[in-house]
């Protein structure tokens, strides 16, 4: 008798009200290919998905969980999904209902918790997106927001190339420290704003600097900044240390979904990751950068593309700088993973090597890495350029209008009057309204 009552006051206890699990956070997100849902969980569970027709629905049933947020209709009605519904079913067990607008397939997976994120349970809808309508919305916003930048040098259908620079660290967080006491985060903003000089003297591109000056940016911040320009390419910039003063090289990193490729990048990645951590920002915000990674669908093309961009920067900067790995390494770098675009990391060398450190010091070696650098970048877009961009062209026509002058074509174009002259076989200045002439648009370094 003792012994059921002693349990029969645990069951009644507050710690047995708290002992199933409780779903934290639903969110959904959308492109024109799938949609995808996030629940955020407090431990792992198990689960069971399934659907009804007449009218169409997806179920979603939760053992021993209880529902520990709000719903927020709009922030879920994404793609096929138009509503969400949830009652608790054999006493403790959630049910979602999920109504969508046609039938669907379902792909359920639970993902194991990772860098501070915990369990979550991902519900996807391959091959079901966001309807015409809701891309038309969501264009019209970006739109109104921010415009795309356009191109100074070509027509005005045309953009520039936009690569954002990012100066690791700055500010409180000054990185680094070589071995005679010089900061990382002034080395790598010196090389990041010659960098941009050369990418700006570039017609069909334009450089951004996440940071202009010695100030803090969390690593959520520098992302945003790539965001909001539209970027094409992200390239942040450090110089790396180690205990030993032997290390040397440069070194290229692109992210990894998978882990590490090897030890080595796996730490460097938890030393740069850290950067927030030490300037005392919230970790609550990193999480959410983090969280946002989730509902990428669209990473694993972007991170061929960004090794390919770093092979070249990486063959570049060989020339001028003895390299501490032959290749691009992978690692889990949060500074990369926000972004569907080419996303590379760049130690410099090694501060810690007293050697490297005096020349890193140095105007020359800087010119000289970043210039290897932009053969790299530049050598990637001449491959491979972005469509809609002026160096997406080859030669292209123009149509004359009133007031147009030869002059004015050579200037607005960035070509000679000569190689316009010799493309169109013209024996004198003179243009007509109305007369079509070839632009032959050459774009070298």
């Amino acid at each position: 008798m003792t012994r059921f009552l002693l349990l029969l006051l645990l069951l009644c206890s507050p710690l047995a009200a708290f002992a199933g699990q409780q779903v934290e956070e639903l969110r959904a997100s959308a492109d024109h290919n799938s949609t995808r849902m996030v629940i955020e969980l407090s431990n792992r569970v198990d689960y069971h998905v399934f659907t009804l027709g007449n009218p169409h629905r997806v179920v979603v049933d939760i053992a021993d969980t209880t529902l520990d947020t709000t719903i927020n209709q709009n922030a879920l009605a994404h793609g096929p999904i138009q509503h969400v519904r949830f009652g608790t079913r054999k006493g403790d067990d959630l049910r979602l209902v999920l109504d969508v607008n046609q039938k669907v397939v379902p792909k359920a997976f639970l993902l194991e918790p990772q860098q501070g994120v915990g369990y979550r349970l991902v519900i996807d809808f391959p091959g079901v997106g966001e309807s015409a309508e809701q891309r038309k919305v969501k264009q019209k916003a970006d739109t109104t927001a921010k415009p795309k930048h356009i191109s100074k040098t070509a027509p005005q259908s045309y953009r520039d190339v936009v690569v954002v620079i990012d100066a690791g660290h700055g500010g409180k967080d000054v990185g680094a420290i070589g071995a005679t006491g010089s900061y990382e985060k002034t080395i790598v903003l010196a090389v990041s704003k010659k960098l941009a000089k050369l990418i700006n003297a570039q017609p069909g591109m334009r450089a951004v600097l996440t940071r202009e000056d010695d100030h803090f940016l969390t690593l959520r911040e520098r992302t945003r900044i790539a965001r909001d320009n539209h970027a094409d390419l992200f390239v942040s910039i450090h110089a790396d240390s180690f205990k030993s003063h032997r290390a040397k090289g440069s070194s290229v990193y692109a992210l990894s979904q998978r882990g590490a490729s090897s030890e080595a990048a796996r730490l460097l990645a938890e030393k740069e990751n850290a950067a927030d951590l030490i300037a005392g920002t919230d970790a609550d915000e990193d999480n959410e950068m983090l969280r946002s990674v989730l509902l990428d669908l669209s990473q694993t093309g972007a991170i061929k593309e960004s090794i390919a961009v770093g092979e070249r920067v990486l063959r570049n900067m060989g020339r001028v700088n003895k390299l501490h790995k032959e290749q691009v390494e992978q690692a889990g770098f949060a500074v990369l993973k926000s972004h569907d675009v080419p996303s590379i990391l760049i130690e410099l060398a090694f501060l810690s090597n007293p050697a490297e450190e005096r020349r890193l010091k140095t105007h020359q070696h800087q010119d000289k890495l970043a210039r290897s650098i932009w053969a790299g970048v530049h050598d990637y877009f001449i491959d491979t350029p972005p469509p809609g961009t002026l160096l997406a062209l080859n030669d292209a026509k123009h149509i004359i209008r009133s007031g147009e002058t030869l002059s004015g074509l050579a200037h607005r174009y960035q070509v000679s009057m000569d190689a316009i002259r010799s493309a169109n076989a013209l024996r004198s200045d003179r243009l007509r309204i109305g007369q079509s002439i070839l632009i032959p648009v050459h774009v070298g370094g």
